[in-house]
């Protein structure tokens, strides 16, 4: 009997069309969903980013933690440890890192309780004497009114302006930049003035003025300065007057004096030293001390964090208050970091790793404080100029040219 050949076995593939579109359809919307997510990833501030957060996790932890961690496997890391910083508690480590509560700081309690808490990210990083976070420098908008109506100037303060302050020094000084000019002065608020300088003015609120303000003490400090052969520029541009001209806010005033910083920067190749002068808001317990007999308004140090000359900045206002401390015990309010969160952070710091943000004094301080304060500043600020100039010799080679 003949066999039937078999036939050949066939694979049926049955496809319902409903659900290949269904795929195609969910393939298209989850990848629509990943750009969606990462636009609004890349759009969100810096401070929420991934890598913002492993950088704030970073700065949490001391240069010591990190020696110390090192210093398990190889001991000659941890010989580099300092004694006082030797050891740290794993427990107040964790609760900082997962709760962002450092028990150090009362403020981060209540910093994402209370609205706009979050944004007063001012950091003491050396205190003066009797400085905490109840009582650390700070600054308002002034009221646009106030401006308009300023009261008159107090005449009998601005007579102790050049009292006792000659115009040239008495006597050569030992040492000179020459015709150098390598400290420029300038006034980013420049506005701020002080209520004893405001006839018949009591409102802390109004002590602005127009032209009898902090741009005084900028002149005694560049005076100061000509008395220890220190050749200065004190700029006296009308910051808030060309704000107002190009319909700017008040918090852009430092993008305004950055352009006349970098003007200065471009004419004078000699400048070294930016200092932006300002004026504290608090009151006259807190910004004046009594030294020797002598009051002063205290000086406080500002430096910006969002600038890559952060840390060479942070050594000089550093070494600037040490020395103050020292010399004139109590007048340094102390070194404050700002801008990590909200603020400028800048202050035009990253134009010069020699800038310094100085504030002189509060609302209530008179002209005879100030005058004191801008002779102790200079008096200090020359002993950092010269040791630093030592380097190359260049003061000596000045005096005898000039």
């Amino acid at each position: 009997m003949k066999k039937r050949p078999r036939r050949p076995r066939q694979l049926v593939v049955a496809i319902n069309g409903t659900k290949v579109v269904k795929s195609i359809f969910l393939f298209i919307a989850s990848l629509v969903v990943v750009f969606v997510m990462s636009g609004a990833l890349t759009s969100l501030k810096p401070e929420l980013r991934p890598q913002a957060s492993l950088y704030g996790v970073a700065d949490e932890l001391s240069g010591a933690f990190f020696a110390t961690l090192m210093g398990m496997e190889n001991q000659y890391f941890a010989s580099a440890v300092p004694k006082d910083q030797k050891g740290f508690h794993f427990s107040g480590l964790s609760l900082k890192l997962a709760t962002s509560i450092n028990l150090e700081d009362p403020r981060s309690f209540l910093g994402r309780e209370l609205p706009g808490f979050e944004h007063f990210d001012t950091k003491i990083i050396l205190a003066g004497e009797g400085t905490d976070y109840t009582n650390m420098p700070m600054e308002s908008p002034p009221p646009s009114e106030v401006i308009k109506d300023e009261k008159e100037a107090n005449l009998a303060e601005l007579d102790k302006l050049d009292k006792d302050v000659p115009k040239k020094p008495a006597k050569e000084p030992d040492r000179s930049t020459g015709k150098r000019k390598a400290v420029y002065i300038y006034h980013t608020h420049n506005t701020e003035s002080y209520l004893p300088f405001l006839k018949g003015e009591t409102n802390p609120n109004n002590a602005r003025h127009s032209k009898v303000n902090v741009t005084l003490v900028g002149d005694m400090f560049g005076k100061a300065l000509d008395q220890q052969g220190i050749g200065n520029t004190v700029d006296k541009t009308e910051i808030e007057k060309r704000l107002l001209q190009k319909g700017l806010k008040y918090p852009q005033s430092y993008n305004e004096s950055r352009l006349v910083v970098k003007e200065a920067l471009a004419k004078n190749d000699d400048l070294e030293y930016l200092i932006d002068i300002h004026r504290d808001s608090r009151r006259k317990k807190d910004t004046t001390v009594e030294i020797k007999g002598k009051k002063y308004a205290r000086i406080a140090f500002v430096v910006g964090k969002k600038n890559q000359s952060y840390e060479k900045n942070l050594k000089l206002a550093t070494e600037f208050h040490h020395l103050m401390e020292k010399k004139y015990k109590g007048l340094s309010v102390g070194v404050f970091a700002k801008g990590e969160i909200g603020d400028n952070g800048i202050y035009n710091q990253d134009l010069s790793d020699k800038a310094l943000l100085l504030e002189f004094g509060g609302v209530d301080n008179n002209m005879e404080e100030l005058k004191n304060s801008s002779n102790a500043a200079a008096d200090i600020f020359s002993d950092i100029f010269w040791d630093a100039e030592k380097v190359n010799g260049r003061a000596k080679d000045e005096k005898k040219r000039s």
